[in-house]
């Protein structure tokens, strides 16, 4: 079982509504539109659904947690014995590494596509993963720092999203429900990867202070990121049409082509620059989560196992150069993220809960 975390090492409650809205804004921001066109204009819709099956997911791992009194390495030892649950806790580590993976080279094709064509894939990955090691090795609370200023010094953004009203056609969202329910509900599986790093939230629960007053943050934390994300939309609606969506990879980033500033001639320079803000938390709690597993599952040093982490990320991103491959490391983990999410995490709650409920009665 998991000793107390000292106070030192805790951060205040109110700070998860930063943790968890960091680590579910990140690259899926800048490019989820397209996963979203069998709901057509009824899009927003699925953002509300997709934002709903989250909230419900979160309150599933607050019951866990309170339950085990522990993290995510006890709930896995307490539902499925030692050694069954240590074998799916290094899974969940090999997919939080993959995730970052995917984060960092996802962000980096917008980068070489949107600025510099000539850049280095393995140069910007040196840095984000430089960045990250100092970050981690700051311990949990400046991973939350980080967490809170990614939300705050980026936020000027929002008011870029209303250059492109300028040349909206709201008709573009009518009619109402013009799609069946089916097709709202499918597209809302596919913002999964926009939310996968929440579990993160059974790691460094116990980093908390009084952390079952914590449970109203990262609710307010999902709701932040699902009116960014319904705001987003809507603006992409109105702004392009149907087939317009359908060929932009990046619709977001396209959006800041139209803003038009005296003091800057092309502003999605300086967008996909400050999303460099914003992605940063995302790898440095999903790194911090995957190297925390192996300390807890293996017994050594947390820096050992993020410096494994660190060179997995660093070599993967090397495996990944064209379009097709990056978008089926995308499709990969999304698929396999949405099962995690939507089915492991329920099914974990239930063989936890009856393991609890038996081990008392005896």
């Amino acid at each position: 079982m998991l000793k107390p975390i000292d106070k030192r090492y805790q951060v205040s409650p109110f700070l998860v509504l930063y943790l968890i809205s960091s680590v579910q804004i990140g690259v899926g921001v800048l490019g989820f539109q397209p996963f979203l066109l069998d709901a057509k204009s009824d899009a927003w819709m699925s953002i509300i659904i997709a934002g709903l099956l989250v909230h419900s997911v979160i309150w599933i791992l607050y019951k866990m947690l309170q339950n085990s009194k522990g993290d995510f390495i006890d709930i896995h030892k307490q539902a499925l014995g030692k050694w069954l649950g240590n074998f799916f806790s290094v899974v969940i580590m090999i997919y939080f590494i993959t995730t970052s993976l995917t984060v960092i080279r996802t962000y980096i094709e917008i980068v070489q596509v949107g600025i510099f064509p000539e850049l280095t894939t393995w140069s910007l990955t040196l840095v984000f993963l430089l960045l990250t090691y100092y970050i981690v090795m700051g311990g949990f609370r400046t991973v939350a720092g980080i967490s809170f200023f990614s939300i705050v010094l980026p936020s000027y953004l929002l008011l870029t999203f209303l250059f492109p009203l300028e040349f909206a056609n709201w008709e573009n969202l009518l009619p109402l429900l013009e799609t069946g329910v089916k097709q709202i509900v499918s597209a809302s599986m596919n913002m999964t990867l926009s939310y996968l790093g929440t579990t993160t939230l059974l790691l460094f629960y116990p980093f908390i202070e009084n952390g079952e007053k914590s449970q109203k943050w990262a609710h307010l934390g999902t709701i932040i990121t699902t009116l960014l994300y319904i705001y987003v939309e809507i603006v992409s609606i109105v702004f392009y049409n149907q087939e317009q969506l359908e060929e932009k990879n990046w619709a977001t980033k396209d959006l800041w082509k139209v803003v038009e500033m005296p003091f800057v001639e092309r502003f999605e320079y300086i967008g996909i620059s400050s999303w460099f803000i914003i992605i940063i938390p995302n790898i440095a709690i999903m790194l911090w989560a995957a190297s925390r597993i192996g300390k807890r599952v293996f017994g050594f040093k947390q820096k050992y196992f993020l410096v494994l982490c660190l060179i997995v990320v660093f070599i993967g991103s090397f495996l990944f150069e064209s379009r097709e491959e990056i978008d089926r490391l995308n499709s990969t983990v999304s698929s396999f993220g949405r099962i995690y999410l939507f089915l492991y995490i329920p099914v974990l709650f239930v063989i936890h809960k009856f393991m609890v409920k038996v081990r008392k009665e005896v």
